[in-house]
């Protein structure tokens, strides 16, 4: 693992710092919907920002510790304040502490993934659900319950959006379980890897285009349907291995 300092990558992270701060400034003066665009931009750029570092073979100890503080800004920092100005300090003491809790499981989520790097190993999936992801889950929630306040007229799936109240109602019980997936040990692939090099089947097209068409017509749905679907694959993963090893035990202890 290298130590020095890779221009390109931190600059990608640096503008991922810059996004999570200016998500602050925003929340602190109650423009909830931009600070959150703003988040889901910091998600773009820490995603690039490591794609750029493998592709250019820039990857360093400097970069790894400085991208991990730069996504406890964004992703830990600015959507646990987020909440708390918009809902959970409706709670008093016990929306500060889930708040304070959804940042402590984002720094052991980080910590955690930086011994990890350590190791000097290829990671090929990740421990916990990432903290970009429970960010992202938050703050499209959070635009999604502006378009239902503000009453925003644009195509929506009804499906989702007549379900928003509620789960602004139990944003509580979401935020703590979102901290749970962080510190727990669930597997999950590693967000957006794609090996651009390598060919794809044809049949991989058809679904391609139907995903970037719906996010055209349904963005800000979209946007909550992907992270969401990401949080359930680990859940889904981990289920599933569950059942292979209790069949398999069935089939040894059978006669």
């Amino acid at each position: 693992m290298k130590f020095g300092i890779y221009l390109l990558p931190t600059f990608f992270t640096l503008g991922n710092l810059g996004l999570g701060f200016y998500s602050l400034i925003c929340i602190l003066s109650y423009r909830f919907s931009t600070a959150s665009w703003v988040v889901l931009g910091a998600v773009v750029l820490d995603t690039l920002d490591g794609q750029v570092a493998r592709l250019t073979k820039s990857t360093s100890r400097f970069g790894i510790e400085f991208d991990s503080f730069a996504d406890l800004v964004s992703f830990g920092v600015a959507p646990a304040l987020l909440m708390y100005q918009l809902f959970l300090h409706n709670y008093g003491r016990l929306g500060f502490t889930i708040s304070l809790f959804f940042v402590i499981a984002g720094v052991l989520r980080l910590a955690r993934f930086n011994l990890r790097s350590l190791e000097g190993k290829e990671i090929s999936h990740f421990i916990g659900l990432p903290i970009p992801a429970a960010a992202g889950i938050l703050v499209s929630l959070v635009i999604l319950y502006e378009m239902v306040v503000e009453e925003i007229t644009v195509k929506t799936i009804p499906l989702i959006m007549n379900n928003i109240p509620f789960l602004f109602k139990v944003i509580p019980l979401i935020m703590f379980f979102l901290s749970l997936l962080m510190i727990s040990k669930l597997r999950y692939t590693k967000f957006l890897k794609f090996k651009l090099s390598r060919p794809k089947s044809y049949r991989s097209l058809p679904v391609i285009i139907g995903i970037l068409f719906l996010i055209y017509v349904y963005p800000e749905n979209m946007i909550f349907i992907i992270f969401l679907g990401y949080l359930l694959s680990g859940l889904g993963e981990y289920l599933l291995r569950v059942y292979r090893l209790r069949r398999r035990f069935t089939l040894k202890s059978s006669p």
